[in-house]
């Protein structure tokens, strides 16, 4: 199957609804893509309609001004390549048969969100640990937490999200353990208090986190268990105890996913998007926001998806007029990168035995003595299983400084019969 669009939107978390609403609302015709069943990214996954009772009045207008701009919608599809100069080939393995497009684009919007960092420890393999955020998804989506004992631990602004919202499922969370020391806290709750709005959120997230300790320059050694997690020692680099739990929620706050802009070819710094003053790449008709441009938070992704928006529609003066706002927000994302920057600690957390390519079974000290990412990979396999890196990457990235040097397609693993269709007009572009 085969389609024709004048803009091309990657991805529908906030950044990239904001970007095709206002693409389609300047009068372009405008396709937003995603994986998941519904838009709404991560933040807003079980926002599945439009409600005029939502209690988040952001989120329903956001998804209002999607359903009313006239983009078209294309949800569980998946971009695994990119064939050609304007074109993506995604794949929709969702039903009981596969199907592959072809889209031809003008304009392009990659709006692909973020992943949770994951850093290798003993015990992080066993059953019942899981990624904070992807803990909290799995709650949502129906695993049950009620009366389970829970630790999250890890660093960023996310936890006591996480915490607070696992409890209101009725999860038992005894303690939320953030790497981050206290000074490191304070001097960022000192700059939020120029922005009141974000720390009272704050605030009110600790609130709702109940009876949990919230542990400041705390972090996990290991967990523990032998089938399944039972508990998980932590430190606070003065002593160790152990907590029991039945889950443990870790994640070591976020990484901009850039896979995509790197396979067509969009410079990148720090693990992040390269953007102009109007959210254009390196490559002349592909746009990029949201986190893929930096972790900034959810006002920073509304606003950089609408410039984009704008940007891709050819109205550059007035993307270009929302850039002092945006400058806002990249002084945010550079407090909040000193803020939960990793402690030295953190690397010297695996052991020989460790696994940390959990795809292919590779351990810490199989990896040990390599140069550099690609020689790893040669010797070991290491990050070329299911994942193809993006779980291992940032991981050697930081127990090793190893840099990914190059994105080959496909993105995700596919069959081999998707790699090699050719398009077919489909009735989609009817």
């Amino acid at each position: 199957m085969s389609l024709d669009t004048q803009v091309l939107v990657v991805g529908a978390g906030p950044a990239g609804i904001a970007a095709a609403a206002t693409a389609a609302t300047h009068g372009r015709q405008v396709l937003l893509l995603d994986d998941n069943l519904a838009p709404g990214g991560q933040i807003w996954r079980e926002a599945t309609t439009v409600q005029q009772e939502d209690p988040d009045d952001v989120r329903r207008k956001t998804l209002l001004a999607l359903r009313v701009s006239g983009a078209r919608i294309f949800s569980g599809w998946r971009v695994f390549d990119a064939p050609r100069n304007g074109s993506l080939r995604a794949i929709n393995d969702s039903g009981p048969e596969i199907h592959t497009i072809d889209i031809s684009y003008e304009q392009l919007v990659l709006a692909t969100g973020a992943r949770e960092r994951f850093l290798p420890f003993p015990g992080w393999t066993l059953p019942g640990v899981f990624g904070a955020g992807g803990l909290e998804a799995l709650a949502r989506g129906g695993f049950s937490v009620t009366g389970k004992r829970i630790v999250v631990a890890g660093t960023g602004p996310l936890l006591l999200p996480v915490a607070a919202h696992l409890r209101q499922m009725g999860g038992r969370v005894t303690t939320v353990a953030e790497q981050a020391s206290r000074g490191q806290l304070a001097r960022f709750s000192t700059f939020l208090s120029r922005q009141p709005g974000k720390l009272i959120e704050g605030l009110q997230y600790r609130a709702a986190s109940g009876g949990s300790k919230y542990r400041p320059g705390c972090w996990p050694l290991a967990a523990l268990g032998t089938d399944k997690i039972e508990g998980v020692r932590l430190t606070d680099g003065q002593r160790r105890w152990e907590e029991p739990c039945e889950l443990l929620g870790c994640g070591f706050h976020l990484v901009p996913n850039t896979e995509l802009a790197s396979l067509l070819g969009c410079a990148t710094r720090e693990n992040a998007i390269e953007v102009d003053d109007v959210q254009q790449t390196s490559v002349s008709n592909v746009f990029a926001a949201g986190e893929p441009t930096g972790i900034a938070g959810l006002e920073s992704a509304l606003l950089t998806g609408t410039m984009a928006g704008l940007a891709a529609a050819g109205k550059l003066e007035e993307a270009k007029a929302l850039l002092p706002r945006r400058q806002k927000f990249e002084r945010f994302a550079e407090r909040l990168k000193t803020a939960f920057a990793l402690r030295p600690e953190l690397l010297s957390l695996a052991e020989p035995d460790t696994i940390v390519c959990r795809c292919e079974d590779v351990t810490f000290e199989a990896l040990k003595g390599y140069e550099d990412w690609n020689d790893a990979k040669r010797q070991t396999r290491c990050g070329m299983g299911p994942c193809q890196g993006r779980v291992c990457g940032p991981a050697t990235e930081a127990l090793f400084g190893w840099r990914a040097s190059s994105v080959r397609p496909p993105l995700y693993p596919v069959p081999l019969s998707a790699m090699g269709a050719g398009p077919s007009r489909s009735s989609l572009d009817e």
